[in-house]
């Protein structure tokens, strides 16, 4: 199965949820009144796009409306397509790893699907030849050592670890000095997939960065902070991430289980409202369904008329 149709497979409840509804909004009508744009917004809200993105792009297309002398709900369909995208935008996704050691700290809450995307990186650069190495920076909850071990083992890459209830930033600390001394290519450094209201617990997180910091300034190492959210858990998705940025500055999202929600629109709030880049998304259970995003194949394989 090629690349788009992937994303389109992953994308099918997101199509049959939210983007068929708004297709509705669109090819029911005659003429472009305030019913379209109440049902648009409606329509939106409930996909997740968040109420703040939401009037913004209302209020975009009540614009586009009276500049572009828009008559037909069908043409503004089209401008529709086009100010998701615009809303989209971003640097390009994945990792550039243009440093001779490039680390990622990943963080999120357990469910996020952390340590399996943590695996589906190291190996994808794996096989493109990296050296990768992971840290077991997740000291906190019973059985996370031992799933990244597992990982490490399957994937044939190095686990630096220590035992359960140890300190996270001592971990953080080896792996980057083993990292350095092995001339390993990527770094991941998992942590305590930790519940965003547990204030001690963000601060053992700002720890664990400010220690990575240190020693990857030292050696000028690339340092990445990804936030794994899971797109099934709407806008307590947003919540979340709004935490972990004031906590340590997140550089990216990898937004997973993209194939399980219908209410697809949480891509949207997130870079929208967030401003931050969506880095990897995850629309299936293969290794190949974590993809770089792309906001014009996203728009186009939620859009297509082919599934």
């Amino acid at each position: 199965m090629g690349f788009l149709q992937r994303l389109k497979e992953g994308l099918r409840k997101t199509k049959q949820g939210f983007v068929d509804k708004v297709s509705n909004v669109f090819s029911g009508r005659t003429n472009i009144d305030d019913d379209l744009f109440e049902e648009l917004e409606e329509v939106l809200i409930q996909a997740d796009v968040g109420v703040k993105t939401t009037f913004a792009l209302i209020e975009k297309l009540q614009e586009d409306v009276e500049t572009e002398n828009i008559t037909e709900p069908e043409e503004l369909m089209n401008y529709f397509q086009k100010e998701l995208q615009t809303m989209l935008q971003n640097q390009e996704g994945g990792f550039k790893l243009d440093k001779k050691l490039n680390i990622i700290m990943v963080v999120g809450v357990n469910g996020a699907g952390k340590t399996t995307t943590i695996a589906k990186i190291a190996g994808r650069y794996k096989n493109q030849g990296k050296k990768v190495m992971l840290a077991a920076g997740d000291t906190f909850r019973a059985g996370a050592i031992e799933q990244l071990q597992i990982w490490g083992d399957r994937l044939g890459v190095n686990v630096i670890a220590q035992q359960e209830g140890s300190d996270a930033a001592a971990v953080a600390y080896d792996a980057v000095q083993s990292a350095r001394a092995r001339d390993v290519d990527l770094l991941i450094i998992d942590t305590a997939g930790r519940l965003h209201t547990q204030t001690n617990l963000m601060e053992e997180l700002k720890k664990v960065k400010r220690v990575i910091d240190r020693e990857a300034a030292e050696i000028a190492a690339g340092v990445e902070v990804l936030l794994v959210l899971d797109a099934t858990t709407g806008q307590n998705a947003i919540a979340q991430a709004k935490l972990f940025n004031q906590a340590v500055n997140v550089d990216g999202v990898a937004l997973t289980k993209l194939d399980g929600t219908a209410k697809g629109g949480i891509v949207i709030a997130v870079k929208n409202e967030l401003g931050l880049p969506i880095k990897l998304i995850g629309v299936g259970e293969a290794a190949e369904d974590l993809q770089n995003f792309d906001p014009e194949e996203f728009i186009e394989a939620l859009f297509s008329s082919d599934q």
